[in-house]
């Protein structure tokens, strides 16, 4: 061979294994490119909450002498606002804290002369007692914009609810005002000497439209145990709390006019310590209770064994305890986060994760305090008539390990449970984000379609490399690998609207079959087997005997289906699936895991085939006649000598189709119903984590915390791809030294 020749080819090696390498490394740095990117995306969702404080403003003289009962702040933290006694919300731009102006409430009651109790109700809304026992309402609006100069300035109003109003009493102290939907409604009055009264008001409308107004007054007359330290009403002005000073909550249902119904007298702090401060969390469904030791924790009604449909208030969530007890529990308007308050800091927890979000130290204790209708905006007055403000960024609070990988307590739940739930009808639910359900749904289809694939596809694999005739293989090995270029839209469209109700309508004839197709084939091989080897039969079907297997299994599927109908009669009381929820629980789902280990499976099975195949064809042929001239049959050739030989292949083939299961997208969203389920039950649905994605992506806002929870699910799917790869190699190298030998 001539010299250039050869010096041309070691060049051409060497540029080629130059370029090989490159790419190699090219093909790494953009997969850890691509972990990176999805990563930076996730990780801010454990990033930790913080606070700064934007404006601390002393109250101007001409209001510092007045006693304030409320404040409030605006959204974007350039206007604070402060109601005194007298009923005179004032306006304040910050940080410069002069009064921009002051409005009397215009709704203020005849007779009465200054305010004796404020509560902030909803989002800027404020019900307001005067010292004649009457009640008005009104809302705030604070708005800011910037000038042409780039400054801010302030815009306000007040505007009286003329719904929400109701005459004037003797004897109150508190009072809480509520609407009740189309019904009126209703004040909850707490009196001197620990007495509760509920008023009433009723408007009835007839078929002509007239209104006819009634007053329904019922004062509670259950004992109560201890003194009265706090009192709160939902917001639908259904229920009615209350705290004592020796640690118990109370819960009365109001609902019904002329009647106040105890529910619930539970021991809320285990100390004894009397209740200091209750809230009901968003949604009113939760209560939050501080008692004096600064223990805080978060109770809901809950169905108690025994008991039927009824439902007692149970602890949920224990938070973290405060220095001291926490003189006011404010609620988020946006989530389920709490701030809580006590002498010398301010906390704020989140109820669902039960963690402990930030903690702000104080200079002087809070007087009052309260959060603006984005909850982004924290604004307090401390003992020495300073007004503060603080810009709070909480973006992910409901998120933690807890709650993305362990059991949690939801609302509406008897326990604790994995649940993925993202959205709702309405504004106040609770998320649930566990990641759990996911990742089942992901491993539990990835497992029934491997456990449909694998048999068949490394037995075909065998049968084709080792007894098939090589014409006949040269035709069947094409076909199955151009099963691999089927779009996986196509497989999941067909099986969710062909496959699924075929199956629906005929489940017993498909375990039927699964029982009596491999027994005839059985049957049919032991008698195959006493046919003289040399018969003009056997020498016509060698290397072919699967066709001659065909009508075998269709006479077994049609048996099946005839003697499915008579089993179903017979043994479940002519309906199959009523049964199997009656007898056993179980509800049948049209879309459900069968229909995934088919479709799923059928995606897989060529590149098992593919690579099993190569595996087992390279297997040296010395060894296969060194088999056959000691006097093993084919089988045991295949079986014994062959398949060890070639097992670190056909490992690796069945490895490439796990991880392509696992990351399936298509099939598993329209195969099945996107439940997201923990049961290893056959007739139920699931959802994966890669169908999550592409069902949830496209509704997600943006940078959102389902928004992250998504990409962290591709972080989760990346690591699952590679320790599966990693265990495949280590255990494909350890194979290959141990059958190294043949």
């Amino acid at each position: 061979m001539a010299k250039n020749f050869t010096d041309k080819s070691r060049r051409n090696d060497s540029i080629a294994e130059i370029l090989i390498r490159l790419g190699g490394i090219m093909v790494i740095i953009s997969v850890v490119w691509i972990l990176v990117m999805i990563s930076k995306v996730a990780l801010p969702l454990f990033y930790p909450s913080s606070a700064k404080i934007v404006a601390s403003v002393m109250l101007p003289g001409e209001i510092s002498s007045k006693k304030i009962l409320a404040v409030g702040s605006g959204e974007n933290q350039h206007g604070v606002y402060a109601l005194d006694d007298g009923g005179t919300f004032h306006f304040m731009a910050v940080p410069a804290g002069a009064i921009s102006g002051s409005i009397k409430v215009p709704n203020m009651p005849q007779g009465a002369t200054k305010v004796v109790f404020a509560e902030s109700v909803g989002k800027s809304n404020y019900n307001l007692l005067w010292d004649n026992g009457a009640i008005s309402s009104d809302t705030v609006s604070l708005e800011s914009a910037k000038d042409a100069d780039g400054k801010y300035s302030i815009s306000y109003d007040v505007t009286p609810r003329e719904e929400l109003a109701f005459g004037p009493v003797g004897d109150v102290v508190q009072s809480f005002a509520r609407l009740i939907e189309e019904k009126g409604a209703v004040r909850v009055d707490r009196l001197a000497g620990d007495r509760l009264r509920v008023v009433q008001q009723l408007v009835e409308q007839d078929f002509l439209g007239n209104q006819k107004r009634s007053e329904i007054r019922v004062e509670i007359s259950d004992p109560l145990p201890g003194r009265l330290s706090v009192v709160k009403v939902d917001s639908k002005g259904h229920y009615l709390y209350a705290g004592t000073d020796t640690g118990m909550l109370l819960r009365w249902d109001i609902s019904e006019p002329g009647q106040a119904t105890l529910l619930d007298s539970v021991l809320a702090s285990d100390a004894r310590q009397a209740i200091t401060s209750l809230a009901l969390v968003l949604g009113d469904v939760s209560v939050a209770v501080g008692d004096a030791k600064g223990a805080l924790t978060t109770w809901f009604p809950v169905k108690q064994a025994g008991s039927g449909e009824d439902r007692r208030l149970t602890r949920i969530h224990t938070l973290r305890s405060t220095p001291g007890p926490a003189s006011v529990i404010i609620p988020s308007p946006r989530n389920k986060t709490l701030v809580s308050v006590d002498q010398r800091e301010v906390h704020l927890d989140h109820m669902t994760s039960e963690r402990n979000l930030l903690t702000i130290a104080l200079d002087a204790p809070l007087q009052l305090a309260a959060l603006s209708s984005k909850g982004n905006t924290l604004c307090g007055l401390d003992n020495n008539g300073m007004l503060k403000v603080w810009k709070l960024d909480n973006p992910h609070p409901e998120i933690s390990f807890a709650t993305l990988f362990g059991k949690v307590w939801y609302e509406g739940y008897d326990k604790p449970e994995y649940a993925w739930q993202s959205s709702s009808a309405n504004d106040d639910y609770e998320p649930k984000l566990s990641l759990v359900p996911l990742m089942f749904g992901t491993i539990k289809a990835t497992l029934f379609a491997m456990m449909f694939a694998v048999p068949l596809a490394i037995l075909a694999a065998l049968y084709t490399s080792q007894f098939m005739s090589p014409k006949l293989k040269g035709r069947v090995k094409p076909l199955v690998e151009i099963m691999a270029a089927i779009p996986s839209v196509v497989i999941g469209f067909l099986a969710g609207l062909w496959l699924a109700p075929l199956i629906d309508k005929s489940i017993l004839t498909v375990f039927m079959s699964i029982i009596l197709v491999p027994l005839l084939l059985l049957v049919t091989i032991f008698f195959w087997k006493r046919i003289k080897i040399n018969s003009p039969l056997q020498r016509l079907t060698r290397g072919q005997e699967f066709i001659a297997m065909i009508p075998l299994v269709v006479l077994g599927c049609y048996l099946a289906f005839l003697l499915s109908g008579f089993a179903e009669l017979h043994l479940f009381a002519g309906d199959f699936k009523q049964w199997l929820f009656s007898a056993l629980g179980i509800r049948y789902d049209q879309r459900n895991s069968i229909i995934i280990a088919i479709a799923l499976g059928f995606a897989v099975i060529p590149i098992i085939f593919t690579i099993a195949e190569d595996a087992i064809s390279n297997v040296p042929r010395n060894l296969t006649a060194a088999s056959l001239a000691l006097g093993a049959s084919r089988w045991q050739t295949a079986w014994r000598v062959v398949l060890p030989s070639a097992l670190p292949g056909v490992f690796s083939a069945v490895m490439i189709g796990f991880g392509r299961a696992i990351g399936e997208t298509m099939i598993v969203l329209m195969a099945t119903g996107n439940t997201p389920i923990m049961s290893w039950s056959l007739f139920n649905g699931l959802r994966s984590l890669s169908a999550n994605i592409a069902v949830e992506i496209p509704e997600a806002p943006v940078f959102s915390s389902l928004y992250r929870i998504l990409f962290l699910s591709a972080v989760l799917l990346f690591i699952f791809t590679f320790i599966i790869n990693s265990v495949a190699e280590a255990l494909r190298q350890r194979f290959r030294k141990k059958y190294g030998r043949y």
